[in-house]
């Protein structure tokens, strides 16, 4: 299979991992129950890693953090300072600045480029719509993955799957069909490896402002939608 290391970094840090892991299991930022978002922290980082997502350091260093704090809780008497203070003040700051910020310009990165013409309006029509993080697509990838019977072997050998035969294949999807949901790209993976490859791809069409991904709802299905070249699109801002 072909390499294709995505630095996730150019998609959410890792205080936007714990904030997700924070939401997805509706706990109190006050009252994190450390142990188990530490063991869910872990597991997607390891799940990040078996997808050939190449982590930034920060990913690391906030996973030892998560492991010394869960160790001082354990060893911790009730009269001293709670250890997860130090992270529990972490996050609340950095939802502060999260809140200050525009959160198209800090979200969409990956379409920054789109967004200096277009708006995202003339894009996905007049619909009320959210932008799906890396977290979010993992998530639904996983899932995926869960619930797709693919064959444990085949019979013929097959040929090495190739990224960029991948791209190609998922934006001929997107000329016939005006938009598709995530699960639809992966209706004819035969193995585990092929799903790899189609969720790599997809991530680098997203990177490469090839594709649009969007959802109505948190938790939500997930759109994914062609985006046309610049002089099929409708001038919004021009950039000088």
């Amino acid at each position: 299979m072909d390499q294709l290391n995505i630095k996730i970094e150019i998609f959410e840090g890792p205080l936007d991992l714990l904030l997700h892991l924070v939401k997805k299991n509706q706990v109190d930022i006050y009252d994190i129950p450390i142990s188990v978002i530490t063991e869910q922290y872990l597991e997607y980082l390891k799940f990040m890693k078996s997808l050939n997502i190449d982590l930034a350091s920060e990913y690391l260093v906030l996973a030892a953090t998560l492991v010394n704090i869960k160790s001082r809780m354990l060893l911790a008497s009730p009269k001293e300072e709670d250890p997860r203070e130090e992270i529990t003040q972490a996050l609340l700051d950095y939802v502060k600045i999260k809140d200050m910020a525009d959160i198209l310009e800090q979200r969409e990165v990956l379409h920054r480029d789109v967004f200096a013409r277009y708006t995202i309006e003339d894009i996905v029509g007049e619909k009320e719509f959210i932008f799906p993080s890396i977290f979010d697509l993992l998530d639904a990838f996983k899932k995926t993955i869960e619930k797709t019977k693919l064959k444990k072997t085949v019979s013929l050998e097959l040929e090495p799957i190739n990224i960029e035969e991948k791209m190609r294949e998922i934006l001929s999807i997107l000329e016939v069909e005006s938009e598709v949901f995530f699960e639809r790209l992966f209706d004819e993976a035969i193995t585990k490896q092929d799903m790899i490859v189609t969720f790599l791809a997809l991530l680098h069409l997203a990177k490469e402002g090839e594709v649009i991904l969007y959802q109505a709802s948190p938790n939500a299905s997930i759109y994914i939608k062609r985006l046309l070249p610049p002089e099929e699109q409708r001038p919004y801002l021009e950039v000088v």
